[in-house]
């Protein structure tokens, strides 16, 4: 409901009701601004584009606080890395009202931060962090449209992983401690993430059925994704070095004491090791066991959906969009298929095109 009226001093009052019924009114010296106004101001409601007065006081800084708070029942490792993108946010755009954030301000900050030396994907995490909380705003009309797209996105700049040789896996292996050889079977057999193989239970390991299925991670958390807890089969050998893992024990990896081994135990593990395998990257992770286990599979004549299940990817997107240029090139393979349907054919097809002409 809207209205106009001129009060006793000369100016005009326009008044209207947004949705949830609260009653908004300014004056103006002329009708025809008033009525502007009012026009934009119910046109920006039938329209879905309404942004509470109120809210174009709010400033970054508020709005990612509140929005903290709704995200705050992820995982702890999920919470804090949204917390540091969020710093970074706050630091550029933190006292501007939300609805002062321009597409072009962003621009500028993201080449500021490229100049600083700052990766690209990690430019690409804050630009979807930051165009994450603005929808989040514009769902709760907050602002009236996200300042961030496609135009102001960096690219995800993602480089190809590293997939190491047979010979550099077996190299890791070798100069490990004895500990921690299984969990490096782990990643490059059986491509189980840092926080899932230290998360294993002997209960997840079915030694009859040669197969894992992930259950929880480091420590006792939920799985990444419900795709993260697919089964993955096994060979006979890897049944033989995880069985006796698997009796009176709480966890398949375990410290000196008994205790289950930790992410980070790993890790560091990994670091001092990757140095004595040649051609291994100074930042080659256990993560990366998992690229391998990939190469393995695709270099075996596995399909993209195969690859995906076994990786446990949320979709073939992700298997595609990391491993895609591992599988072999596709010009041989298009000839070949070309080929096995018209050699029986091409003599007579030749044939029949060499007649037509001659009869021209």
């Amino acid at each position: 409901m809207a209205s106009l009226a001129k009060r006793p001093n000369g100016k005009w009052r326009a008044r209207y009701r947004d949705a949830a019924g609260r009653e908004h009114a300014r004056h103006f010296a002329r009708k025809v601004d008033a009525q502007r106004w009012l026009d934009e101001e119910t046109a920006s409601i039938v329209t879905g584009q309404y942004v509470d007065p109120q809210a174009w006081k709010v400033t970054v800084d508020e709005w990612c606080d509140t929005w903290l708070q709704g995200y705050g029942a992820r995982r702890a490792s999920t919470v804090r890395q949204a917390k540091v993108h969020l710093a970074r946010i706050r630091q550029e755009f933190g006292p501007l009202p939300l609805t002062a954030v321009q597409p072009s301000m962003i621009r500028a900050w993201l080449a500021r931060l490229q100049g600083e030396g700052l990766s690209a994907s990690y430019l690409f995490a804050l630009h979807s962090r930051l165009s994450q909380v603005m929808t989040d705003a514009v769902i709760d009309r907050k602002i009236p449209a996200n300042p961030c797209s496609r135009r102001t996105s960096p690219g995800a700049g993602k480089p190809r992983p590293y997939v190491a040789t047979e010979a550099q896996v077996w190299g890791l292996y070798e100069q490990a401690g004895e500990l921690f050889r299984p969990a490096l079977l782990l990643g490059a057999f059986v491509g189980l993430r840092t926080a899932e193989a230290c998360g294993l239970r002997p209960g997840d390991v079915d030694l009859e059925g040669r197969a894992i299925t992930p259950a929880v991670q480091y420590p006792d958390l939920p799985l990444k994704t419900e795709m993260s807890g697919e089964t993955v089969p096994i060979p006979d050998s890897l049944v033989a070095v995880l069985k006796p893992l698997c009796r009176d024990r709480a966890h398949v990896l375990v410290d000196a004491d008994g205790d289950q081994l930790g992410p980070w135990q790993v890790e560091r593990e990994m670091r001092r090791i990757r140095g004595k395998v040649p051609g291994l990257p100074d930042g080659f992770r256990f993560h990366d066991l998992r690229h391998f286990y990939a190469s393995l599979l695709i270099a075996s004549g596995a399909d993209v959906k195969v690859v995906q299940h076994r990786l446990r990817h949320a979709s073939a997107k992700t298997t595609l969009d990391t491993y895609g240029h591992l599988w072999p090139d596709s010009d041989e393979s298009t000839r070949t298929a070309v080929e096995r349907v018209l050699s029986g054919k091409i003599t007579s097809l030749a044939d029949s095109v060499r007649t037509g002409g001659d009869a021209e």
